[in-house]
């Protein structure tokens, strides 16, 4: 599978042909984190990308922020938009071979991103990454993209592949998404 690759990434940010970048932390993700007064918990963004979401945290004073991706422009991007961000907490490399154990794996883009015969192996690799008290939890598309990457889908479907992982503390449509996703994004709490 071709964008199971850096170099497929790498291209991508390269052409710019990243429409998923919302410039910013999106803003179900952010009301989640402003909630969030335990500020040393252990947080992992898959799939980063430019990194906004973790850029938002580590400003508001989130001391252990990891980020993965495939590709390494955006990593690197990252740290020179925040230089004080810890450089050995950016991971350029595959989630399914990722090792650590963390309190919440933040789903922004990489669900989407990938094949969809490789959701129940990311719902799987999500569990084994999280602590016994760790939560999942981020947005999902809720509509048909063929040919993806990215790759859409419903609600039903993707209950099918974290129901045999985790509880669902919450998984419903967001209230607050941004213009053109309105209605057409899930947010998810899995504990």
């Amino acid at each position: 599978m071709e964008h199971l690759s850096e170099e497929f990434w790498s291209k991508r940010y390269a052409d710019e042909s990243t429409g998923w970048d919302l410039g910013e932390i999106s803003r179900p993700i952010k009301a989640y984190f402003d909630q969030v007064e335990n500020k040393e918990l252990k947080i992992l963004i898959p799939g980063c990308g430019n990194g906004h979401e973790a850029e938002y945290l580590h400003r508001q004073g989130f001391a252990n922020v990891h980020v993965l991706d495939f590709a390494k422009a955006p990593l690197d991007a990252l740290i020179l938009r925040v230089p004080t961000f810890p450089k050995e907490n950016t991971h350029c490399e595959d989630f399914f071979k990722h090792e650590g154990e963390y309190d919440i794996i933040v789903e922004q883009t990489l669900f989407c991103a990938l094949n969809p015969s490789l959701r129940m192996d990311y719902a799987e690799n999500a569990k084994r990454l999280l602590k016994p008290s760790g939560k999942l939890i981020g947005l999902f598309f809720e509509f048909e993209l063929d040919g993806g990457p990215p790759f859409g889908g419903d609600r039903k479907e993707y209950q099918k592949y974290f129901e045999k992982h985790f509880d669902f503390v919450q998984f419903e449509d967001c209230y607050n998404s941004i213009e053109p996703r309105k209605g057409r994004e899930l947010f998810g709490i899995f504990k």
